[in-house]
């Protein structure tokens, strides 16, 4: 009987050392992605301050359109390409409609929290859309922080998702496969909701701020993403011609294909189709492949955008936290909302997914990146838009506050899915 008592004690007080090296293992794995991420943020805001000034305003153009146009568009390629089937896209449907859920109920948090803060003038919608529009959708820019954090955590031989190249490469293309309906929704809700007041402009009390391109009755016209190509002229020869093209001409401007077909969704997309196709994915993407070269260097090139991005990250946010209309009650209030309040209302809806049977059997990385969508800073991409839209100094100073809050955020969401997950 002694010794059955002793050898329980033994086991429970081994259960202990256990499970207190694995909240240790937790916080280890949580903290130190992010911290890899500041590191590097740092050093770019380092780069683009005036004491240094190596890496001013137009650097970081050029470098923001060095990784949209080449360096992410390649990671996404070759990542998703390999690691996507026929199969297994029907199989990841939950992870586009994820994202628009999370921008649904996002948004609807943010409405909640703007009515009871009431931002002053005219930065009402422009609450719910920093409240709603999360790092998911990483379109572009500096939206990636999932990819960046998913990277470095793979990276640590610990990660409790086993092999580092089958975690990363799985991880990647989660993320990358909720892309295309993350397009969608920046380049049509976010861009509509920021749209100016009637007055014009955000800075209403400048009086002397013209107003640009006014349309006949005097409004603002809308600003596109991208310059759009004027509708092909009616053929006077042949009208049924003619009026075919001014009905893609229409769809054209309605739907703004211009502004969704961007680099990372083509990339995408040409990765969805070939690797779905068993023909061409051995014929690209597999390590004997003919043309493996090309799928070879797409890995070069996106494994180079990493430390970019989060280059131009540091360096983006170096005058955020210059002056802001918004004041300091709505600020702090759009960084509880979007850090504090959106990520529980994600875990219901994954955790809701799973009992239902939505999600993958087994499949832990699945969940994570579905749980660590929902726990992302604000996008600066929808930061970007913002400041296309004329709010642009707004959204700098809270794109700067959320990502420095969220460094202790995500390390406690972080450590919270681990141990829900394991």
């Amino acid at each position: 009987m002694e010794r059955l008592l002793s050898v329980v004690t033994m086991a429970d007080q081994a259960g202990a050392v256990v499970g207190g090296e694995s909240l240790l293992g937790s916080i280890k794995i949580a903290v130190l992605p992010i911290a890899k991420v500041f590191t590097m943020c740092f050093l770019g805001f380092l780069m683009a301050s005036k004491y240094v000034n190596i890496l001013p305003a137009h650097g970081r153009k050029l470098l923001n359109g060095l990784v949209f146009s080449l360096l992410l568009p390649c990671l996404i390629f070759s990542q998703l390409g390999q690691a996507i089937t026929l199969e297994k896209m029907l199989q990841w449907w939950f992870i586009p409609v994820n994202v628009v859920l999370g921008s649904i109920s996002g948004s609807l948090i943010g409405f909640i929290v703007a009515s009871l803060v009431r931002p002053p003038y005219p930065f009402f919608k422009f609450t719910i859309i920093q409240i709603g529009i999360v790092s998911a959708l990483n379109t572009g820019n500096i939206g990636n922080v999932p990819l960046v954090l998913i990277a470095a955590l793979c990276r640590d031989k610990s990660n409790p998702f086993g092999d580092s190249e089958k975690c990363s490469t799985d991880g990647t293309a989660y993320i990358s496969f909720g892309q295309w309906v993350g397009a969608i929704i920046l380049y049509t809700y976010v861009f509509n909701m920021l749209s100016p007041p009637p007055e014009g402009t955000f800075d209403i009390e400048d009086e002397n701020l013209p107003i640009k391109n006014l349309t006949k009755d005097g409004t603002p016209d809308q600003v596109p993403l991208l310059t759009q190509e004027e509708a092909a002229s009616t053929n006077s020869n042949d009208l049924h011609k003619g009026k075919i093209k001014d009905f893609f001409a229409f769809l054209y401007e309605k739907l703004k294909l211009k502004q969704i077909l961007q680099p990372p969704i083509i990339a995408s997309i040409l990765a969805m189709v070939l690797g779905a196709v068993p023909f061409l994915k051995r014929l690209i993407f597999a390590a004997d492949a003919p043309l493996f070269f090309f799928t070879d260097s797409c890995i070069i090139l996106g494994e180079a955008m990493i430390p970019c991005i989060l280059l131009a990250l540091g360096g983006n946010l170096v005058d955020g936290p210059g002056s802001s209309k918004l004041g300091l009650r709505t600020t702090a209030a759009i960084i509880f909302g979007r850090l504090v309040l959106v990520p529980p209302v994600g875990l219901g809806i994954v955790t809701l997914a799973d009992y239902l049977g939505f999600l993958p059997a087994g499949d832990k990385m699945f969940r994570f990146v579905l749980l660590l969508q929902h726990s992302m800073p604000t996008s600066v991409l929808a930061g970007a838009v913002a400041n296309l839209r004329g709010c642009g100094r707004e959204a700098a100073a809270v794109l700067f506050w959320v990502h420095i809050f969220a460094i202790f955020s995500m390390a406690g969401w972080i450590v919270l899915y681990l141990n829900i997950l394991f």
